[in-house]
């Protein structure tokens, strides 16, 4: 009879439209709806269901329970909803069980109370569960996941760990549980925010945060947020890494490097210090002594002058040796200064830029007031100076700008040259710090290259060299580096000398181009002056690791010669990015440094190196393995 009116009502059909499993029962329990959902699910036909006990369907290890269930169930029947947190299990008809969640729903029937039950098999979801929680406990860091609300929702063991609490303390409680006192006021307001516009953020980004344990302590933490949507709402996964161990030994490290620096800086002025007061006295006994040599004496007396006045000078010479140790360590470079055609000097460092400025659009307007005029310095330093200008001029333009180079002669009598940028500009609080070693102002997150060391080395290398380097900028107006170095006339007109020796090569009118990437001066004129031999070879030099890369990915040279201890990187991690690069990788890369050992030896030219060059350098085997590599190159 029930089953006979509700095959004639409406909701049978409903039932069988559903996409979960549902299974009508009476109050003794006996089944007498089901769909095909249901035997689907179960793996039972329909008409071996219907009149059979609903215990069937369950685990016999449950089933004294749900007896005891179900008639609670019947003298209070009322709508239980899915998913209220009870572990169910299943009974399928091959013996297998499997996790389910059961919606239950009294339905009245004339004089009857049927209930409807709507079984879903959570099987997968349970799995997919058990591998985030898997996954979750695997983590490194503490993770806490909180609700739009910043509620608790779920955290690991290392949160356990790290702040002291069990989780059945934290889950449900809010987030502001883990903030300390004098930042949880701001941290509802911080969170609500983020709730309206969620967004991952990376670990690390400069915040200074901290979090409270439940002993009252506070640590200094990392935390990085990922936003993720769910059927019930927003839920924000918080990673948190305890950063006391790493904090501690950046503050022992920054301790130690204020102490280094202080302790040279005070042996700096010890030195200068003594200089002057041994000058003070040695001016005295050198200066009468140089008197009493122009008196007429005996000669013991000039034997015992002639020893004053040794000693005296052998004193002044020690001095000077300590001043000159002075000087190294407050990193006063030695110079070579001679005059330097301005214009000249300018072309050549432009056209090494020219092709990086071409794959962003920038052009090089006409340089004023350039021509004609000399300047008083070490020609390979005020290159390195120019080039990193330049390329800054450019890594940090906008694409399609310009850069404009000026040249003018100012008071002392100087040359001022500046250079020029369409750039986003640079902030007159942050200037100064871009000539403080490796800060970019936050530039290390963008695409653009680098490594913060250029500018401080281009200031210093302008102040040794008896000049003066400014920026002046403003936002979205671009920038204008300048530099002052003294003004000279030109070197009188005159036939340099021609290097004698060997001459195999230099008839070949085919013209290379070497780069060398060598931070030692010295052994940068040396090649140059070897190459005298070879006039068909054009060299390029770098001082720079990374700099050499620049321009090995843009003039593509016949050949390069590295040095191995370089400023910024070291030669081997050249040498892999140029072996990396398609479009470098052929070229062949020869060694030269002064470390011959075998070992390194065979691991360079194992990575790579075509050779394996040490110094001092032999020259005749340098040509003879120039000259057969650029004849390979020519093949």
């Amino acid at each position: 009879m029930v089953t006979r009116r509700l095959v004639d009502d409406a909701g049978l059909a409903v039932i069988e439209a559903a996409p979960d499993a549902f299974i009508v029962v009476d109050l003794e329990g006996s089944i007498v709806v089901v769909n095909s959902q249901a035997e689907a699910m179960f793996g039972y036909p329909r008409d071996e269901l219907i009149g059979s006990t609903i215990e069937k369907l369950i685990p016999e290890r449950f089933t004294s329970n749900h007896l005891k269930h179900r008639s609670e169930f019947v003298e209070n029947p009322h709508a239980r909803p899915m998913g209220v947190d009870i572990e169910l299990f299943a009974l399928r008809n091959d013996g297998s069980e499997f996790p389910v969640e059961i919606s239950l729903s009294p339905l009245p029937v004339d004089d009857e109370t049927l209930v409807v039950a709507a079984i879903r098999d959570v099987t997968e979801r349970r799995r997919t569960e058990q591998l985030f929680r898997g996954l979750l406990e695997a983590a490194p860091d503490a993770i806490v996941i909180v609700d739009a609300d910043g509620i608790i929702t779920l955290m690991n063991a290392q949160s356990e760990s790290m702040f002291g609490y069990q989780r059945s303390e934290l889950i449900g409680s809010p987030i502001e549980v883990l903030v300390p006192g004098r930042f949880s006021g701001d941290h509802a307001g911080h969170r609500t925010r983020y709730s309206e516009d969620p967004a991952p953020r990376a670990m690390g980004i400069g915040l200074e945060l901290f979090a409270v344990r439940k002993d009252g302590t506070e640590l200094p933490v990392e935390i990085s947020l990922s936003p993720f949507h769910t059927e019930t709402g927003l839920l924000v996964t918080a990673a948190i890494r305890d950063v006391t161990e790493r904090r501690r030994v950046e503050e022992e490290s920054k301790g130690a490097k204020l102490e280094a620096e202080r302790a040279n800086l005070a042996k700096s002025d010890f030195l200068s210090r003594m200089s002057h007061e041994l000058r003070t006295p040695l001016n005295a006994i050198l200066g009468f002594g140089q008197l009493l040599e122009m008196e007429r004496l005996t000669n013991r007396q000039e034997e015992s002058l002639h020893q004053i006045m040794k000693a005296g000078r052998h004193l002044l010479e020690l001095i000077d040796e300590v001043l000159d140790i002075s000087r190294i360590e407050a990193g006063r470079l030695p110079m070579s200064p001679e005059p330097v055609a301005v214009e000249s000097a300018l072309s050549e460092a432009v056209q090494l830029v020219v092709p990086l400025a071409r794959q962003r659009s920038i052009v090089f307007e006409e340089r004023q007031g350039c021509t004609g005029k000399y300047l008083l310095a070490d020609r390979q330093r005020l290159r390195q100076v120019l080039l990193n200008l330049l390329s800054n001029a450019v890594k940090y333009n906008k694409t399609g700008g310009s850069i404009v180079i000026d040249c003018e002669e100012v008071p002392g009598p100087q040359i001022r040259i500046s250079i020029r940028d369409t750039g986003p500009g640079i902030p007159e609080e942050l200037q100064e710090r871009i000539f403080l070693p490796f800060d970019r102002l936050g530039a290390d997150d963008s695409e653009i290259q680098g490594t913060g060391l250029g500018l401080p080395l281009s200031r210093g290398l302008i102040e040794t060299m008896g000049g003066t380097l400014t920026v002046l900028s403003s936002d979205a107006e671009g920038s204008t580096f300048s530099f002052s170095l003294p003004m000279v006339e030109g070197p009188e007109a005159g036939v340099e000398e021609i290097l004698s020796g060997e001459t195999q090569g230099a008839g070949s009118t085919k013209e290379w181009t070497l780069l060398y990437i060598e931070d030692n001066m010295s052994n940068l004129k040396l090649i140059e002056r070897v190459l005298e031999l070879r006039p068909n070879v054009k060299m390029l030099s770098a001082m720079q690791g990374n700099i050499g890369l620049d321009l090995a990915h843009q003039h593509v040279p016949n050949m390069i010669l590295l040095d191995l201890h370089l400023p910024d990187i070291q030669g081997e991690e050249v040498l892999a990015r140029l072996r990396s690069d398609p479009a470098t990788r052929e070229i062949p890369v020869v060694i030269i440094t002064a470390d011959a050992t075998p070992g390194q030896v065979q691991r360079l030219i194992a990575s790579g190196a075509a050779a394996y060059l040490t110094k001092p350098l032999n020259v005749s085997q340098f040509l003879e393995l120039l000259d057969e590599l650029l004849v390979d190159a020519e093949f």
